[in-house]
């Protein structure tokens, strides 16, 4: 699921107990060679996923601290438990950040 604002972003908070977030945006390479990652993390998790690229909103990029993409952040009842921004991140090691 893609979303782009923070309202768009607290809907899916609201809705969801456990959401896995990538800030990401258009132009990164790195990003879009997280894709078929985040496809198999969705498959392989009962975590909600959501990909979103802050561009219409960059107040949101403040308020979750993010300084570089992709940033992975993991919410659980609506709140930030965790954060990685390690660049690529393979399959096995983002499963393991989302069931740490």
């Amino acid at each position: 699921m893609t979303v782009a604002t923070r309202a768009e972003l607290d809907d899916v908070l609201a809705s969801s107990e456990r959401v896995l977030v990538m800030v990401r945006t258009a132009g990164c390479a790195i990003c879009k060679s997280m894709d078929p990652i985040i496809d198999n993390v969705a498959r392989a998790t009962d975590v909600a996923v959501v990909d979103f690229n802050p561009k219409a909103d960059l107040e949101a990029v403040d308020a979750f601290g993010v300084r570089s993409v992709p940033t992975f952040l993991l919410f659980e009842d609506g709140e930030v438990v965790d954060r990685l921004a390690d660049g690529f991140v393979p399959t096995e090691d983002l499963v393991a950040f989302v069931e740490g």
